[in-house]
C-alpha cells in the first residue's frame, strides 16, 4: 500500500476551510450571549426598580409603627404627704409635686424628696395647684392669693461631668380674694403683657391682669386690675379655662354645661353662650388648653374627654365641639398638655392614664399608675415621657416612644377639623410661622390636583396627538411625513424645566390676556376648516391636481394661524360687548370663580405640550405596522380611504395607541418642573380650570430639601412617592391587560 508521500503531488495536506456549519456556530453563540445579556439587564432593572420601592417602603414603615411606653424608675413620697400636681423637668429627671405645704422636688430614681424654698407663702396653705405646659406652677394659697412659681432645672458640668439640678422660681404672689377667702377654682398663665388670673368664689368669677411695663430708663412698673366677669348660672364652678391672650374665659359647672365669656372687647366683656358639654348633669372637673390656646380639652366626671373651639360662622364666634375621645372608666382628676404639639395626657380616679391627640381625635396610648386616683400628671417638655402622682404617694414615670402622633389614615386621607376652621377640611399645610402650628398632612388635595393636572393636559395631548398620528400615517405625503415626524420626535427631547419657565413667565401671563378669545378658537378654527373644505370640493379639479395627494395640510396651516388670531380678536370684542370689559370680573361676580394667573389651562398646555410627542411616536408607529394589506383590500371591497382608516387601520392599531395614551398618562402624573412652575402650588380642591392646584410630585420636589431626615413630613413625602409608584403601576398594570384584550380581539388581522 503506497503512502501518501508517493502519491502524484505528495506532502502533507492542508486543513480545510471553515464550512458553513461553524459560522453558524458563532452566531448562535452571538445570539446566546446577547440573549443572556438582554436578559440580566432586564433582570437589573427589575432589581433596581424594587429596590427603590424598598428604600421608600423602609422609610415609610415607621409612620404604620404603633406608640410605645415603658415603666422607667419613679419615686415614693414621704408618708402623709397629700399631692396636688405634678411637673417635670425637661431631662425627666426630677418632679415637682405641689403639696398643702408647698412644692417638694423628687428626684426621680428614688432619692428623698427636698422642699423648695417658697418666701413668700408664709402661713398659708396651698388649697389648689395648677400647671400650666410651659411649666409654670401656680398655688391657690388659703389665704386668698395666688403664687406663681417657675419650675425647671439646670445643667452644669462640674469637673467635666454632667449635673442636673433642679430648682424653682418665685413668683410675685397675686392677692386675688381681697377678704382672704381660699383659691380653690382658678387658673393662671402668662400673658403677652404680664399674667393673667381667673378664680372663682361663691359663683363670682374675676379676672386679674397684671401689666409689666419697663421704661427707656430700665424702670419697671406693675399695674394689675381687677374685673369682675358677667356671668349667671345656677350651678357651682368646679374648673376653669382661660388663653394666653384673655378674649376667652370658660367656667366648667358641676351640672356638665361649660359657660363662654366673650372678651374680645375688654372693655365690654358678655357671657356669650352656655352648651351642654357632659351628659346627664355629670360635672365637669377638668378644663385645659392645649398648645396655642386655640383647643379647650374638657374632662368630666363620668370619665368623658372631648374637645371643643371657637369657630367662626357666618362672622359670629361659637363654640363647637371637635372630637370625642375614648372614655376613663372613672372621673377625669388631671389633664396636661404637650408643650410641642397637640397632644395631651388624661388621668383618672382609677390610676389610669390615657395620651390622645387633639388633631386627630385618637388616643394613643393606654398606661396604669396603680390603683389609687391619680392627683397630678404631667407631659415632658420632649412630649418623650409622663410622670404622675397619685393619692398614695406614689410618683410613676414612664418614657414614651411616639415620634409620628399626628399621622393616622383619617388624617391622612380624611376630613379632618383643623384649629381655624368653621368644619372639617382636606387640608395641606406642613409648616407654620409659630411653634404651636398645628401640622396638616392631608394627601387628598395632592392627589386631586396630581389627577387633574393630567387631565387636562391629556384633554389637550390626546385628541391632538392621536389626530396627528392618524393623518400623518395614512394620508400625509410620504416626502412631508419624513419631516413632520421627527420634528415631532424632536419636541420630547425639550427639558422640562425650560417649557415650565416659558409657561410660567411667558404663557401664563399672556393666555390671561386672551382667555375668551381662546375659549372661541375651537370653533372659529372648526368653521373656517368645514369653510375650506366646502371651498376646496368647488375648486376645478385642474387646479386641485396642482397639489400633490397628501400636502392638503400645508395649506391648512395658515388657515389654522388665521383662525386663532380671529378668534382672538373676536374674544376681545365679546369681552367688550358681554362680559362687562374684564372676564375675570365677570366670573368672580357671576359665577364666583377667581382666575389665577398660573392655574390649570396653563399647565393643561404646556405639560400637554410635552405629552404629545410620546403619544404620537407610539401611536404612529403603531397605526404605520397595520399590514398594508389590511387597508388594500378595504380599499378593494370599496370602502374610501377615511372609512379604512377608521374602521380596519384604528381597531387593528388599538392596542399600540392604548399603550400610547397610557404612556403619555405616566408622563403627566410624574411630571415636575411644568406643574412645580406653571401653577400657584396652592392644594385647594376644585375642578375651575382658572385654578391652580399641587401635585404629589411637585409637592416633593418643594418640601424635601426642608424637611428634617426622619421627621414626620420627611416620610409623609416619602409616602406621597409611594403612592405615586402605586399609581403608575396600577395604571400601567390596567393598560397592560387592556392591551392585551385589544390584542386577542384584533389578532386576526395580524
Amino acid at each position: 500500500m503506497s503512502s501518501v508521500a508517493d502519491l502524484p503531488g505528495g506532502g502533507p495536506t492542508r486543513s480545510a476551510r471553515p464550512g458553513p456549519l461553524s459560522s453558524a456556530r458563532r452566531r448562535l453563540l452571538a445570539d446566546r450571549v446577547a440573549s443572556r445579556f438582554v436578559t440580566l439587564s432586564g433582570v437589573l432593572i427589575i432589581a433596581a426598580i424594587l429596590a427603590i420601592l424598598f428604600v421608600i417602603a423602609a422609610v415609610v414603615y415607621p409612620l404604620l409603627l404603633p406608640p410605645s411606653s415603658a415603666e422607667a424608675p419613679g419615686a415614693k413620697l414621704p408618708p402623709g404627704v397629700a399631692p396636688l400636681a405634678v411637673a417635670v423637668d425637661e431631662y425627666r429627671e426630677d418632679a415637682f409635686v405641689a403639696t398643702a405645704g408647698g412644692i417638694l422636688m423628687v428626684h426621680l430614681g428614688g432619692e428623698e424628696a427636698r422642699p423648695a424654698e417658697l418666701p413668700a407663702l408664709g402661713e398659708a396653705k396651698v388649697v389648689r395647684a395648677v400647671v400650666q405646659a410651659d411649666g409654670l406652677m401656680a398655688l391657690g394659697l388659703s389665704d386668698g392669693r395666688i403664687y406663681p412659681v417657675r419650675t425647671g432645672a439646670e445643667v452644669t458640668y462640674p469637673d467635666g461631668k454632667r449635673k442636673v439640678e433642679p430648682g424653682v422660681t418665685p413668683g410675685e404672689p397675686l392677692l386675688a380674694d381681697e377678704s382672704g377667702r381660699a383659691i380653690a377654682v382658678f387658673k393662671y398663665v402668662a400673658g403677652p403683657d404680664g399674667p393673667i388670673a381667673v378664680y372663682a368664689v361663691e359663683r363670682d368669677l374675676t379676672l386679674l391682669a397684671v401689666t409689666e411695663k419697663t421704661s427707656l430708663m430700665g424702670e419697671s412698673t406693675r399695674e394689675t386690675t381687677r374685673e369682675r366677669l358677667p356671668f349667671e348660672a345656677d350651678a357651682d364652678v368646679t374648673a376653669l379655662a382661660l388663653d394666653t391672650r384673655g378674649q376667652d374665659v370658660f367656667a366648667g359647672l358641676a351640672d356638665g354645661r361649660i359657660v363662654r365669656i366673650d372678651r374680645m372687647d375688654p372693655s365690654a366683656p358678655r357671657q356669650a353662650e352656655t352648651v351642654e358639654a357632659a351628659p346627664n348633669g355629670t360635672a365637669i372637673t377638668e378644663l385645659t388648653y392645649l398648645n396655642g390656646d386655640r383647643t379647650l380639652v374638657v374632662g368630666d366626671a363620668l370619665g368623658g374627654v372631648s374637645t371643643w373651639q371657637v369657630v367662626v360662622r357666618n362672622e359670629a364666634r361659637s363654640v363647637a365641639r371637635v372630637n370625642v375621645f375614648e372614655a376613663h372608666p372613672a372621673a377625669v382628676t388631671s389633664i396636661s398638655p404637650s408643650r410641642r404639639d397637640k397632644g395631651f395626657v388624661t388621668a383618672d380616679a382609677k390610676g389610669g392614664l390615657k395620651i390622645h391627640y387633639g388633631t386627630t381625635g385618637k388616643t394613643l396610648l393606654r398606661m396604669q399608675a396603680g390603683t389609687a386616683p391619680v392627683a397630678g400628671v404631667a407631659f415632658a417638655p420632649k412630649a418623650d415621657g409622663i410622670v404622675a402622682v397619685a393619692a398614695d404617694g406614689a410618683v410613676k414615670h414612664f418614657s414614651v416612644k411616639n415620634p409620628h402622633p399626628e399621622v393616622t389614615w383619617r388624617s391622612l386621607f380624611g376630613k379632618v377639623w383643623y384649629e381655624g376652621y368653621p368644619e372639617p377640611e382636606y387640608v395641606w399645610q406642613s409648616t407654620g410661622g409659630t411653634d404651636d402650628f398645628e401640622a396638616k398632612f392631608s394627601l387628598t388635595p395632592l392627589i386631586y390636583g396630581t389627577l387633574k393636572g393630567t387631565f387636562f393636559a391629556l384633554l389637550v395631548a390626546i385628541p391632538l396627538a392621536l389626530l396627528a398620528a392618524l393623518y400623518t400615517s395614512q394620508f400625509m405625503h410620504p416626502s412631508l411625513r419624513s419631516v413632520v415626524k421627527p420634528a415631532v420626535e424632536i419636541m420630547a427631547a425639550l427639558p422640562s424645566v425650560v417649557l415650565g419657565f416659558i409657561a410660567g413667565l411667558w404663557l401664563a401671563p399672556m393666555l390671561e390676556r386672551i382667555v375668551p378669545g381662546l375659549v372661541l378658537a375651537p370653533f372659529v378654527v372648526t368653521a373656517l376648516s368645514v369653510l375650506a373644505s366646502w371651498a376646496w370640493g368647488r375648486i376645478p379639479s385642474g387646479i386641485r391636481g396642482r397639489v400633490p395627494h397628501g400636502w392638503e395640510v400645508a395649506l391648512l396651516v395658515p388657515l389654522v394661524v388665521g383662525g386663532i388670531a380671529l378668534a382672538i380678536w373676536l374674544g376681545g370684542l365679546a369681552e367688550a360687548s358681554f362680559l362687562q370689559g374684564d372676564y375675570r370680573q365677570y366670573l368672580l361676580k357671576v359665577l364666583g370663580v377667581t382666575y389665577d394667573q398660573r392655574n390649570s389651562l396653563v399647565v393643561g398646555i404646556a405639560m400637554g405640550f410635552a405629552v404629545i410627542p410620546i403619544i404620537f411616536t407610539v401611536a404612529e408607529d403603531s397605526l404605520s405596522s397595520v399590514p398594508p394589506g389590511l387597508a388594500a383590500g378595504s380599499l378593494a371591497l370599496g370602502a374610501t380611504r377615511w372609512q379604512t382608516a377608521l374602521r380596519t387601520v384604528l381597531p387593528t392599531a388599538s392596542p399600540g395607541i392604548f399603550s400610547a395614551i397610557m404612556i403619555g398618562f405616566g408622563r403627566a402624573v410624574g411630571e415636575t418642573m411644568i406643574v412645580l412652575m406653571a401653577t400657584g402650588n396652592t392644594p385647594v380642591m376644585n375642578m375651575s380650570v382658572f385654578s391652580g392646584f399641587r401635585a404629589l410630585s411637585a409637592n416633593i420636589a418643594v418640601e424635601l430639601p426642608e424637611a428634617p431626615v426622619g421627621g414626620t413630613l420627611f416620610r409623609v413625602l416619602f409616602l406621597a412617592a409611594l403612592l405615586l409608584f402605586v399609581m403608575t403601576f396600577l395604571v400601567n398594570t390596567a393598560a397592560e391587560l387592556v392591551r392585551l384584550r385589544l390584542r386577542r380581539k384584533y389578532r386576526t388581522f395580524e
